[in-house]
């Protein structure tokens, strides 16, 4: 079954189910449908993966025991274990070309795709946007209303527009 198959039976059956607050069944059957079928969580088991989670058609991995809320937008993504990411926060691959000024911005097309990467135990709060090929650390938190422009340094507290350092997770030794 190719993947625009996949992702019409994702969106009309399983992409508006009821949030699994209200029943966990509703979660087992995206969870399930995005593992076995999508093939793109490693683990249906210990993940949540809530209603209108917007799944594009090229690279999504995501790991095990992740908690993705509803009405988050992944374009492309490569996500590591036990990552948490809060309602409404988009995660980019493409942008606009804009370069040439004498053609209007959406004639000239998109770039091409650089999914970010998310490595594991990372909490990205409401509302962030994470930008094209930007990798976010292990251990870090991406604070709520966030615009990460550029790599995180594992175990970093960031946050802002653009996003930046505020302190880190681990001790001063």
């Amino acid at each position: 079954m190719s993947i625009k198959i996949k992702l019409i039976v994702y969106y009309v059956v399983f992409y508006n189910l009821p949030h699994s607050r209200y029943f966990n069944l509703f979660n087992t059957l995206r969870c399930w449908y995005l593992s076995n079928i999508m093939k793109i969580v490693l683990c249906a088991r210990d993940t949540k993966v809530e209603r209108r989670v917007y799944i594009g058609s090229g690279t999504v991995r995501i790991g095990y025991g992740c908690r993705i809320n509803e009405d988050v937008f992944i374009q492309e993504a490569v996500i590591g274990d036990k990552v948490m990411i809060a309602p409404n926060v988009a995660i980019l691959s493409k942008t606009h070309k804009y370069a040439d000024l004498d053609t209007a911005m959406v004639d000239q097309g998109e770039t091409e795709p650089q999914p970010p990467t998310i490595e594991s135990d990372v909490w990205i709060g409401r509302n962030a946007v994470v930008l094209p090929g930007v990798r976010i650390g292990k251990g870090s938190i991406v604070g709520a209303c966030s615009l990460v422009t550029k790599d995180v340094p594992p175990y970093s507290v960031v946050g802002g527009v653009p996003a930046k350092f505020i302190k880190s997770r681990k001790p001063i030794s």
